[in-house]
């Protein structure tokens, strides 16, 4: 109980010196945003996202650096348990337009932030708002790679829910496109979508998988190709529910790429 009173107090002041920090970086980054500096607005990305994760005190151990490639054309595509969950792909991959809800844009500073990324706001479902962000999505993924959360919105028990189709339509649109699975653990314990306060004993990690290509996929209807890539990700999922068994997984990843 006494620790848990501290830490809603210590989260209140780390929330203050963390909107604090990201107005900063916003102000100086708007006149590079103006003048189409686009590496030196990445650079100071990532540098505000690292500097997020200072301030919480928070190392992040990455696993798999080494699937990931400056010519590798892809979707990441992640669990969702976090509002830390960009923050952190932020500041390891900064170069991404990211796909998510339209609410997001709501939130006071951190607008500004989603829109340094490119971001694609996730409409009320239409078909013509369904047409106009595929469109956008197929247009922004040819010069850019993607980020979604394939859930639609953080879990609020741990465990991974269901996929939506959205990515595997930008699979079947692109004829170049990879799909890239990312495991985020700690994140849960972290801040979770329906808890105040920051844990700040959560321990964190990102596990970067082996890239699925197109070819490997395309065939596969789309029932398939979610439950492929919600494995993968499973797999790393640590403490998760609906675990997957990884030697399953791997043999199955690796029959695919046979």
């Amino acid at each position: 109980m006494v620790r848990i009173i501290f830490f809603r107090i210590l989260s209140v002041i780390i929330f203050g010196i963390m909107y604090l920090f990201t107005a900063v970086m916003v102000l100086i980054g708007l006149p590079f945003i103006f003048l189409g500096r686009n590496r030196i607005v990445s650079t100071m990305m990532r540098f505000w996202a690292k500097g997020i994760f200072f301030i919480l005190g928070k190392k992040i151990i990455v696993e798999g650096t080494e699937n990931i490639s400056d010519n590798l054309h892809f979707i990441l595509v992640a669990n969702h348990s976090s509002l830390f969950d960009i923050i952190a792909i932020v500041s390891l991959i900064p170069d991404l337009s990211w796909f998510g809800h339209e609410r997001l844009l709501n939130i006071p500073v951190f607008r500004r932030v989603l829109l340094l990324t490119d971001y694609i706001a996730m409409k009320k479902t239409s078909h013509k708002n369904t047409r106009e962000m595929i469109s956008q999505l197929i247009t922004k993924s040819k010069r850019r790679n993607i980020a979604i959360f394939p859930e639609g919105t953080r879990t609020l028990d741990g465990k991974i829910n269901d996929f939506y189709r959205g990515f595997i339509i930008l699979l079947r649109a692109s004829s170049t496109i990879n799909i890239l699975p990312l495991t985020l653990n700690g994140f849960y314990s972290l801040k979770p979508k329906n808890r105040s306060f920051i844990d700040f004993n959560a321990k964190l990690q990102i596990t970067i998988h082996p890239p699925y290509t197109r070819e490997s996929l395309i065939d596969r209807s789309d029932r398939e190709i979610a439950e492929i890539i919600k494995g993968t990700i499973e797999s790393s999922l640590i403490n998760g529910v609906n675990h997957y068994d990884m030697e399953s997984v791997t043999e199955n990843y690796n029959s695919i790429k046979a």
